[in-house]
């Protein structure tokens, strides 16, 4: 979807129309979505809400509906079940498609066709679609033509697209793995595509066969419906930086309760806990424990968090943001660690 979030809140009041628009925001929060009008002055998600508001001096930030904007995916995602059942959802406004064995005598990018109007139609939003024979070259097409836009890459025109393209555009390297690799001199799909699997894998560890692969054109991931969840978090930036323990303490119960909300509506339960915290020059730490079950409720996912955070919550900047995950995801309930087989246990 283009622009989802801050495009349903243009579409939902007309007054945003044509205007710069931020979800999310505050001033001690970041952009969770930013509309195409804010973009042009390098508006960008996940940017400090101070620093937007300096790029942009007309913007102007609303408060996110993730109600509407779930209500709204699950319309979109009906339609792509009308196609395939072969959907891995990335997030709320993005999927994997599998068209492999339900062409039906059409092809792919008619389909593609389709679907961008279907929702359009649905919905009232834009979208735009990428098509090509493997996953990380159906990504790269999505982005070529935002917004409202369609592009097509065939089997016979993979590595050289490829090749043309900067490294920073590769979907899977971030920015630090970039710098990495331009420090090497690749600096293209080209350069990238020079390198021997040897090389890459000395310097990129598991890493490397993917990225040789890639460099070719070659990407064997298949689309997974059943896409499992890694983690569950919630986390909060808060309007003046916390310096008192047992206040911070007190931020800590509104997150495990929608955690552990979230991992009960999901019948899901987690081993592992992880604290964030975000001081107040921007520094960023984290603090895990894992144990050899489920967490066993809400109160005991709270108590390992605030034993995490004592330890590291004086700090002379103050504490700007706490976040808790639940990861190592299993059945809720279900003992995850696996009895050790005693001398005269039979397996």
């Amino acid at each position: 979807m283009d622009a989802f979030f801050a495009s349903v809140e243009q579409r939902d009041n007309p007054d945003l129309r044509g205007k710069p628009v931020a979800v999310g925001g505050g001033r001690r929060g970041v952009v969770a979505a930013a509309s195409y009008e804010a973009r042009r002055f390098g508006v960008r998600s996940a940017m400090p809400s101070m620093r937007a508001s300096r790029l942009c001096p007309d913007l102007i930030f609303v408060k996110p509906r993730f109600d509407v904007y779930r209500a709204v995916s699950q319309q979109i995602r009906e339609i792509f079940a009308a196609y395939t059942p072969l959907i891995e959802p990335l997030s709320l406004d993005e999927a994997y498609l599998d068209l492999t064995d339900y062409l039906e005598g059409r092809t792919a990018t008619r389909i593609a066709q389709e679907i961008r109007a279907r929702i359009r139609e649905a919905t009232g939003l834009t979208a735009s679609a990428g098509v090509s024979y493997n996953k990380f070259l159906a990504k790269l097409a999505s982005d070529q033509r935002k917004p409202d836009g369609l592009f097509v890459i065939p089997p016979e025109a993979g590595a050289e697209f490829v090749h043309s393209l900067p490294i920073a555009r590769f979907h899977g390297v971030g920015p630090a793995t970039a710098a990495r690799m331009e420090a090497h001199g690749i600096l293209t799909g080209a350069d990238l595509a020079r390198q021997s699997l040897e090389f890459l894998s000395a310097r990129f560890g598991k890493s490397g066969t993917y990225y040789w692969n890639i460099a070719r054109g070659i990407d064997t991931r298949e689309v997974k419906p059943d896409r499992i969840r890694k983690s569950i978090g919630a986390e909060n930036t808060f309007f003046d930086d916390l310096r008192d323990l047992a206040a911070a303490i007190d931020e800590l119960a509104p997150l495990a309760d929608k955690v552990w909300r979230h991992a009960s509506n999901a019948g899901r339960g987690g081993r592992t806990v992880t604290l964030k915290v975000k001081y107040g020059d921007f520094r960023q730490i984290t603090r895990a424990r894992s144990l050899p079950r489920t967490v066993s409720g809400r109160d005991e996912l709270f108590e390992i968090a605030r034993e995490l955070l004592a330890p590291v919550f004086a700090d002379p900047h103050g504490v700007r943001l706490l976040g808790i995950t639940l990861s190592a995801l299993g059945e809720a309930g279900a003992d995850e660690a696996p009895r050790q087989l005693g001398l005269f246990d039979q397996a």
